[in-house]
Order: C-alpha cells, then sequence, then structure tokens
C-alpha cells in the first residue's frame, strides 16, 4: 500500500475584516446620513455665499459671512470627517474595497478635495471681517468664494453620482516585483 504524502502546508488567506450585517448597516446609514446632511451644507453655503455676493445691502453681507463660519464648522467640517470615516471603514469592509474600484477611489479624492477646498480656500470669517466695517468687499473676492463653495458642491454631486451608478473598472496598481 503506498503511503499518501501529507498535502504542502500553506498560509491560511488573510481574510480581510468584515463587519456583521448590523455593524454594515449602521456604518452605511450614518455614511449615507453625513454625506447628505454635507451636501445640504455645502448648498447652504453656497446660498449664503451668493446671498452676499450679490446683494449691495451691507449690513447683510457681514451676518452672511459670520453665518458660513457658523455652518462651516457646525456642519460642513464633522460631517465631512464622519462621512471620510464611515466611507473609508465601508470600503474596507466590503467587495469594493478602498483602493480597488476606480469609483471608490474618486469618491474618496473628491471628498478630500472638498475637505482641502474648504480648508485652504474657504475664507469666511476674512470676509466677515472686511465686510465689518461697512464697505462691502471686492466683487472679484466674493465671486470667489462662490466659486470655492460651488465646487465642493460639484465634488459631492459627482460623488454622489458615482455611488449611485458605481462605474466598471479596478484599479490597476503595477505589481511588485520579488
Amino acid at each position: 500500500m503506498p503511503v499518501q504524502e501529507a498535502a504542502p502546508r500553506t498560509e491560511p488567506a488573510r481574510r480581510a475584516w468584515r463587519p456583521r450585517p448590523r455593524v454594515r448597516k449602521t456604518l452605511l446609514l450614518v455614511h449615507v446620513v453625513a454625506s447628505v446632511a454635507l451636501v445640504g451644507s455645502v448648498w447652504g453655503l453656497v446660498l449664503l455665499n451668493l446671498t452676499a455676493t450679490l446683494t449691495t445691502d451691507a449690513a447683510l453681507v457681514e451676518p452672511a459671512y459670520r453665518l458660513m463660519t457658523v455652518l462651516a464648522f457646525g456642519g460642513g467640517i464633522p460631517l465631512s470627517f464622519i462621512s471620510l470615516a464611515s466611507g473609508i471603514a465601508l470600503g474596507i469592509g466590503s467587495k469594493w474595497g478602498v483602493l480597488r474600484h476606480w469609483w471608490v477611489l474618486a469618491k474618496l479624492l473628491l471628498l478630500i478635495a472638498t475637505i482641502v477646498f474648504g480648508a485652504v480656500l474657504g475664507q469666511p470669517e476674512a470676509m466677515a471681517e472686511a465686510a465689518s466695517g461697512g464697505d462691502l468687499p471686492t466683487a472679484a473676492r466674493r465671486w470667489r468664494e462662490v466659486a470655492v463653495v460651488a465646487a465642493q458642491l460639484a465634488m459631492l454631486l459627482t460623488a454622489t453620482g458615482l455611488s449611485v451608478f458605481k462605474p466598471r473598472g479596478r484599479v490597476r496598481w503595477p505589481r511588485r516585483r520579488s
């Protein structure tokens, strides 16, 4: 009777973290609510910026910019980071991954760009200070603020569209040579 050799031992397959269904649904709920609320917050910033830009009433301009600061710090910043964290957690725990599919990677980059635009380019506090003396900031400066929040809104709406349509295509990363 021939002796059967034991099968060679292989490393167990590395299993990615998969949340339980309830945890996944909770993460998904948090992500959707934070993302939708972020779109609403940025839409509010667009409206306030347009109001401050199109009005000739100097008494309305400063309060509009002051309210933008409250909306950005009270809504936009926390919501963007909640959306970012929950999106990464969902990506890690799902078949889509974070860096595996183009649409997920694009959503990640769009959200990061939205955060960076607000942090680097948005200046509602400076605009409120400029308007506090009763003088209106220059039209170019006011339209620049409108452009910043309009770009943020466009990026968030694009990310929303990617979530709905999930275009095909995987990211092809270069392979390491061993």
